[in-house]
């Protein structure tokens, strides 16, 4: 990730003070033990074991062996939880003139059910840590275990226990490749050199295919003390989608990683996803008033920097959200 485009001014953008971890997981506890969850038990500590393996690998850069392990591994992974898994692939290019061989992973749980919820990430890592502020460094790849790994790893985590009880609706899981591979400051229309993966998926998408009810879109939800607001793309295209995740999330006992607030206009997968006439939402720990993830495409940007509190918060309210879904009659 990412691109930003300008910033919404808004008297609802407010100071929220961050939380030290001990009191968001006792504030968490509290508020879970209060509500009886419908989904399973969202498992923090597998998470960060899924985004650890992610990250053995070396940085998962596009024509890479790490590139290539990983996938073998994510494939076999998902198949290994009853998911019904297929590989799109495509030769594309990059900005930079380059060849890869695209690999968007896509996974289905219940595929018989008609209507569907669609949850997706990005697995690959950015080729260069270039917004580093050492000049030695923006050069060099970077582990990307909160932009990459840790959405992923949240699905994972997702998928082994939608195994355990059976959802009411459908739930596909996308994980899309070449993303991260953009040009920075991008001037094309909607930043083109970046979320390869998604577009593609969209300009491929089969005539009679069954639309998704909505999706939601997994970007850096690994950081410490992260800050989820609603960017403008989904207030725009999916406000009700966006308003019910973080009432849910509130509601759990992790209000203080999904703010209330909205943000500026972010170009990521879930405008992609919209694109197709999917009402899409995006995740992403990002604020007007702070940016990104405070690691974002730099060599910090490694599993030290993992935080198995967010990994929870993200994880167990997308589930909620999931289960919670009832079939329309």
């Amino acid at each position: 990730m990412k691109r930003y485009i300008g910033l919404v001014a808004s008297a609802a953008l407010v100071f929220q003070a961050c939380h030290s971890d001990r009191n968001k997981t006792a504030t968490a506890t509290q508020a879970t033990e209060a509500v009886k969850l419908i989904s399973p038990e969202f498992n923090a500590d597998s998470a960060y074991s899924y985004t650890k393996t992610q990250v053995d690998f070396g940085p998962r850069i596009p024509s890479t062996s790490a590139h290539e392990k990983c996938a073998f591994y994510l494939v076999n992974k998902l198949k290994s939880f009853g998911g019904k898994v297929t590989v799109q692939e495509a030769q594309v290019k990059t900005y930079d003139g380059k060849s890869h061989q695209l690999k968007n992973i896509l996974v289905s749980f219940y595929p018989e059910k008609k209507q569907r919820i669609l949850v997706t990430a990005h697995w690959d890592a950015r080729p260069f840590s270039d917004q580093d502020p050492d000049p030695n460094m923006k050069d060099k790849a970077f582990d990307a275990a909160n932009d990459g790994a840790s959405g992923v790893a949240v699905i994972l985590e997702m998928a082994r226990q939608l195994q355990k009880k059976e959802t009411n609706v459908g739930v596909d899981f996308i994980l899309w490749d070449i993303e991260d591979y953009g040009k920075a400051n991008d001037e094309t229309p909607n930043e083109q050199t970046w979320c390869t993966g998604s577009q593609y998926w969209v300009k491929h998408q089969p005539a009679a295919a069954v639309k998704p009810l909505y999706a939601i879109n997994l970007d850096m939800v690994g950081g410490a003390n992260a800050q989820f607001t609603q960017d403008e793309v989904s207030r725009k295209y999916a406000s009700n989608i966006a308003a019910k995740v973080w009432s849910i999330a509130d509601e759990i006992g992790y209000g203080s990683y999904f703010l209330n607030i909205p943000s500026g206009n972010l170009i990521d997968d879930h405008f992609w996803i919209n694109q197709a006439g999917i009402p899409a939402i995006d995740i992403i720990h990002f604020t007007d008033a702070s940016g990104f993830y405070m690691n974002w495409h730099t060599q910090l940007d490694n599993l030290n920097n993992i935080d198995k509190n967010t990994l929870k918060a993200v994880g167990q309210t997308v589930l909620e959200t999931i289960y919670r879904e009832s079939p329309a009659a």
